[in-house]
């Protein structure tokens, strides 16, 4: 089924079409919304809760975009609704460890990807790890993800600058990437 059709037999409540759209966009969606998530258990139920979002707002789709784009900043929003109505977002996290923490742009960005670095970022607190999430993985401004967490702008930039630097701690006790401390930074030998 190409995608067209496939958004033509939603649109009709075709429950082949709609099982072909969630076989063939779901494995990327549980990805992000793994990333958000605290659990697995939390990143299905975000998934779920965005999928029947996107099969009963599918007559919106404009084609406009990507259609993935299109189903994965539904999903996105799904997340953050998610954990702001489980109140996940507002977890207290130690900041006297997070000031002390410096992060260097060049070594976190160069290393975004790749199953330990994610589950390096879900270890993150989570108002940290949405942020970053956001920001780094999704693209939003610190003014977008402002009006998404309803946090001002600066807090955005805040919690961001802390996020990276916590990640960077994390990744260097993992050693994924290499302590500045003792030289030459970047990835480890794994």
């Amino acid at each position: 089924m190409t995608e067209q059709a496939i958004i033509a037999g939603c649109l009709q409540n075709d429950i082949l079409a709609q099982r072909q759209l969630y076989s063939s966009y779901s494995p990327k969606m549980l990805s992000v919304c793994y990333r958000f998530a605290a659990s697995r258990e939390d990143a299905e139920d975000m998934l779920q809760e965005g999928f029947i979002k996107v099969f009963t707002q599918i007559h919106t789709f404009r084609n406009q975009g990507a259609f993935e784009g299109w189903i994965r900043r539904i999903i996105v929003h799904t997340c953050i609704n998610f954990l702001k109505k489980h109140k996940k977002f507002n977890e207290h996290v130690d900041l006297e460890n997070a000031q002390h923490v410096s992060a260097r742009e060049e070594s976190i960005m160069s290393i975004l990807q790749g199953r330990q670095v994610t589950e390096c970022i879900r270890l993150l607190p989570i108002g940290y790890k949405t942020v970053l999430n956001l920001y780094a993985i999704e693209g939003y401004s610190h003014k977008e993800i402002g009006e998404i967490l309803e946090i001002g702008e600066s807090t955005s930039r805040s919690k961001y600058t802390r996020a990276k630097a916590m990640l960077e701690n994390i990744l260097i006790k993992k050693q994924i990437i290499e302590n500045p401390n003792k030289g030459i930074a970047g990835l480890a030998t794994i």
